[in-house]
């Protein structure tokens, strides 16, 4: 995923939160808000609740490897949050990408999908 893909500002991620549509399952909570750019761009949100800074990491790297994998198959134009829920520690990889999989159909961000209105 190249540099411009990545959500990084406060500001950025505040938008989506209180103006994106959420999806959710077991494992995770999707922000998502169209972003009126040509490319789609991707953060990151791993609470203390999840366990320490280890634990935290660990997590937030294995999600970033499942969407960095797939991002081909993202459609343009998003702005995506993916947070973690705490039982996400439990859970090996394979299932967490699963459900990565699972929530990205959810909100039809994938290119052979339909239409998203968030």
């Amino acid at each position: 995923m190249d540099e411009k893909n990545r959500l990084k500002k406060n500001e950025d991620f505040k938008k989506v939160y209180k103006y994106g549509k959420s999806y959710y399952n077991r494992n995770l909570v999707m922000y998502i808000k169209k972003n009126g750019l040509d490319y789609t761009r991707v953060g990151f949100t791993v609470t203390k609740k999840i366990g320490n800074s280890v634990v935290r990491n660990k997590i937030r790297r294995r999600i970033k490897e499942i969407v960095r994998q797939n991002f081909i198959s993202v459609k343009e134009g998003y702005d995506i949050i993916l947070v973690p829920k705490k039982n996400v520690v439990d859970i090996n990889f394979q299932e967490l990408e699963s459900a990565v999989f699972h929530i990205f159909k959810l909100a039809h961000v994938f290119k052979n999908q339909g239409e998203n209105n968030g």
